[in-house]
């Protein structure tokens, strides 16, 4: 089995895949009277026209390190955003793009408290993984009527975090 190291979220480290959502990198604009600070405009959310985006909620089962996995996923119609609604870090796996398939070196980023990720339309990216929590997220992504998923299976399975126990 190939072992994958753990990387802290960063917005860097993260920028070929999408960004990262993290209050804390914005410089927020009071509204409401005062009462409200509005941090705005915190992920590309370019999408294929040919349908939307939509907002939804996703109650996810909690994983456990080590992490096996041997499928990744992408979407090439528009963009996927993950918001954890319990303030819970949860594990993004994702891979460049190489001739239409992942590339076949996945990463493994751990967000923290208060961060959330968006990824760029047509990332790879492993399955929503909360470790802790109530895995319930909210998630901005595309609908529309055409299919918007392709799956890439890999021969041999991954191991996320097997340093980290």
């Amino acid at each position: 089995m190939r072992s994958i190291e753990i990387e802290n979220l960063d917005a860097n480290a993260f920028d070929t895949f999408g960004n990262v959502i993290d209050f804390r990198l914005s410089s927020p604009r009071v509204i409401n009277q005062g009462m409200c600070l509005r941090f705005s405009d915190l992920a590309e959310l370019g999408h294929d026209p040919s349908g939307r985006l939509g907002v939804s909620l996703f109650k996810a089962r909690l994983h456990q390190l080590p992490y096996v996995f041997k499928m990744v996923e992408r979407h090439p119609l528009g963009p996927q955003t993950f918001l954890p609604l319990d303030g819970e870090p949860f594990l993004v796996i994702v891979d460049e793009d190489m001739g239409g398939q992942p590339r076949g070196h996945p990463r493994a980023f751990l967000t923290d408290r208060y961060q959330g990720i968006n990824f760029r339309r047509g990332t790879w990216h492993g399955v929503l993984t909360p470790l802790y929590g109530s895995g319930l997220f909210a998630v901005i992504d595309w609908i529309g009527v055409a299919s918007n998923v392709d799956e890439f299976w890999w021969p041999e399975p991954w191991i996320v975090g097997q340093d980290s126990i």
